[in-house]
This record gives C-alpha cells, sequence and structure tokens, in this order.
C-alpha cells in the first residue's frame, strides 16, 4: 500500500508516469527503505494506464459488493427480538394498569 499511495501522490503532484527513483525518493523523505522487486512490479502493473480511470473502475467494483450480508443472517434474529419486546410491553402496561387502581398517582 506504502509504494501504491507514493505513486498516487506523485500523480497528484504532477508526475503521471513516475519511475522508481521517484517512488525511492518521496518514501526516503519519511524515513521508509523502498523494495524495489516491489515498485518495479507496481510501475509494470500501471504502465500505460490512466490512474483515474483506474480509481473510476475501481470504485465501480466497489459498489457492486454486497455490504449488507450480516443484517440478512441478523433479520430472523431481529423478529424474534421484537416479539420479545412487544411481550414484555405488554406485562409493563399491565403493571402501570394495576398502579392506577389504587386511587392516587405519584404527582398528585
Amino acid at each position: 500500500m506504502k509504494y501504491l499511495a507514493a505513486y498516487l501522490l506523485l500523480t497528484i503532484g504532477g508526475n503521471t508516469a513516475p519511475a522508481a527513483k521517484d517512488i525511492t525518493s518521496l518514501l526516503a523523505t519519511v524515513g521508509i527503505e523502498a523494495e524495489s522487486e516491489r515498485i518495479e512490479s507496481l510501475i509494470a502493473q500501471l504502465a500505460g494506464k490512466d490512474i483515474n480511470e483506474l480509481i473510476a473502475e475501481g470504485t465501480g467494483k466497489l459498489a457492486s459488493v454486497p455490504s449488507g450480508g450480516a443484517s440478512a443472517s441478523a433479520a430472523p434474529a431481529a423478529g424474534a427480538a421484537a416479539a420479545e419486546t412487544k411481550a414484555e410491553e405488554k406485562k409493563e402496561e399491565a403493571k402501570e394498569e394495576s398502579d392506577d387502581d389504587m386511587g392516587f398517582g405519584l404527582f398528585d
């Protein structure tokens, strides 16, 4: 990620095709030792591609990833919890009504 981040920083800064030397020098400014194999691999994968198009394509792919998986499995449990809550509310209402039969209220 640090190599990709350095690449993106350089492209935002105006360098449309950062070289390995550019990435290495940028990382060195913050004290990171760069691995040349990883930088060369990154540059090879991004060679000839527009970074803005890659970001747009990635955003489109992320939009199709389901992110509500946990809620589907939790739905039956939520239904059972709602039923329990309703039962508890009815019990509480019954208790409150019996308190009214005493003939006085808290704020009378």
